[in-house]
């Protein structure tokens, strides 16, 4: 049975709490897992949530501080530990290649696994799979920044209705749908567009147009939302946003539910970035992230 969910395996900011680790997201899509922002702890974390390093196919990291990339020795020696059979690729900003490669080696241990870098230097498409199209947008953050977006491609939802009333049925269905036309009716004849499920994961970044592009028409976004309005000087300032812009900016998107996650210590109160966000105008499914937290992908409409 497939899987669409995300586990949530930390939610803090720069400085970790005793109920917030550093960040790290797990999304499992159907049979893939896609590693996003391994912070300190991340490997320790998997095994809290009964994840596995075999479940991972992809890490993506959206920027090199520490809260976002120090979990990356770690993971990639488990990777490597428990000889994970297939092949795992890392995307990374390009800028930070050094980080990475200190990182990947950053203690003596026996390499098994042949990890495929791929980092990212622009904009566009990362990886195209039957399940999923992978890109990457630029963020605005002090250091280079990336989202990802996923886009599952667009399929057909076959009309009951419509079938039986050009008379097929059993077999035939299944030859119209790898045709295209069977008997003078076709596709468009039976059946209609079933749009792709669509997630971004947006971290560090001030409002820029990548925010945008990311949230844009998805089923579940993960954003940052460090600070709550009243600081929003200071996020400006630091390059993140507050509660109010992050939900302002998924409701313009259309986002159907949003995932509120990297929240500054300095908050003692988690309802206050729901509250802030609802007043914000998001009436969608809304999420104030905390640790070990599953979130499915929303059922298509």
């Amino acid at each position: 049975m497939s899987v669409r969910e995300l586990v949530v395996l930390g939610t803090a900011s720069q400085v970790p709490t005793r109920h917030r680790n550093h960040n790290g997201y797990l999304l499992r899509w159907d049979g893939e897992g896609i590693l996003f922002d391994p912070g300190e702890g991340t490997q320790r974390q998997m095994l809290r949530a009964g994840a596995a390093a075999h479940d991972l196919n992809r890490i993506c990291v959206t920027h090199f501080h520490g809260d976002h990339s120090l979990g990356l020795a770690g993971v990639i020696q488990r990777i490597n530990l428990d000889r994970v059979p297939h092949q795992v690729t890392a995307h990374y900003p390009r800028s930070g290649q050094r980080f990475f490669d200190r990182l990947r080696y950053a203690t003596a241990y026996r390499e098994t696994v042949a990890l495929t870098e791929a980092p990212v230097d622009r904009d566009g498409t990362l990886a195209v799979t039957p399940a999923y199209t992978l890109e990457a947008r630029g963020l605005s953050h002090p250091v280079e920044s990336y989202g990802y977006r996923l886009v599952e491609p667009d399929g057909r939802r076959m009309l009951p209705e419509r079938l039986a009333a050009h008379g097929i049925a059993g077999p035939d269905i299944g030859r119209l749908q790898r045709a295209g036309v069977l008997g003078g009716v076709t596709l468009d004849d039976v059946s209609e567009v079933r749009r792709g499920q669509r997630f971004a994961f947006v971290m560090d970044t001030r409002l820029c147009d990548g925010v945008h592009a990311l949230a844009e028409g998805c089923d579940l976004l993960v954003i940052e939302s460090t600070f709550l309005d009243e600081d929003v000087e200071l996020a400006v300032e630091y390059g993140h946003l507050t509660a109010g812009q992050a939900a302002r900016a998924a409701r313009d998107a259309g986002v159907r539910h949003l995932v509120l996650t990297h929240f500054s210590q300095r908050y003692p109160d988690p309802a206050e970035f729901e509250r802030q966000a609802r007043a914000a105008g998001f009436e969608g499914e809304l999420t104030v992230a905390h640790d070990l937290l599953r979130v499915p992908v929303p059922k298509r409409r």
